[in-house]
């Protein structure tokens, strides 16, 4: 009963649900994307869900990162994420891992997992998360927001541009505006790109970048190209 309404559709039933169920994911980052992405992931049923984050929860989080509330403030948002989880759906088996993405622990945490989603704010850790996933071979779905805009592609390596290729190596300001209902639009998204691949429904945004612009209320879709001489993964064909 829990999934009926997702069982009830042709193109996912019985089937489509057992894949989420065994499926796992990897979802960097518990914050502003993170919160609507595991949300929405949980809810679906997705048997296995890593959450890596190091950051507390602030004050100034809370237009946005929705997972967190006033009385978690000073909690790990990795605690705080697992315990609104499994209020929602105890039958999800939640992975909440402390530490920040690093280059030393990047692949170990892909490499046993289906896919990986990109819920990070800075440049430098999505370029480190994205080595790691073309690295093991793993789909990574990118999202990011900022002021009133946002954009999702997903990157299959070997197939797709990766990160590399379309992402500047490094922007140097972290702090940014946001308001916080773009990061539910972006993540929403995200979880459905999530759905497709592991079910199989659909296509993905593959080669694809799809632009958010809340201001105007419109979406744009733009083709993308893997770089022929790109660093990370120009080698694989």
């Amino acid at each position: 009963m829990r999934y009926d309404r997702q069982i009830m559709l042709k193109k996912l039933g019985v089937e489509g649900q057992l894949k989420l169920l065994n499926s796992r994911v990897l979802v960097v980052g518990a914050g502003g994307l993170g919160s609507p992405v595991l949300f929405y992931l949980v809810a679906a049923g997705v048997g296995f869900i890593r959450i890596v984050d190091s950051d507390k929860v602030e004050l100034s989080n809370l237009n946005r990162q929705i997972l967190h509330w006033e009385t978690d403030l000073g909690k790990w948002k990795t605690a705080s994420a697992e315990e609104k989880l499994k209020s929602l759906n105890s039958k999800v088996e939640i992975d909440a891992v402390n530490k920040p993405l690093t280059r030393d622990n990047a692949r170990s945490l892909v490499k046993d997992v289906d896919l990986v989603i990109d819920a990070l704010d800075t440049v430098e850790a999505r370029q480190i998360l994205n080595e790691a996933c073309v690295a093991e071979g793993k789909p990574l779905i990118h999202g990011a927001i900022e002021e009133l805009y946002g954009q999702v592609t997903t990157v299959i390596p070997g197939e797709t541009p990766c990160l590399r290729c379309i992402l500047p190596l490094s922007v140097k300001r972290r702090r940014f505006p946001v308001v916080g209902a773009v990061a539910g639009v972006i993540g929403s998204i995200q979880v459905l790109e999530a759905i497709k691949l592991i079910t199989g429904i659909g296509e993905p945004l593959k080669s694809r970048l799809l632009l958010f612009d809340a201001e105007y209320a419109r979406f744009d879709l733009i083709k993308i190209s893997r770089n022929p001489n790109c660093p990370v993964c120009s080698s694989l064909r």
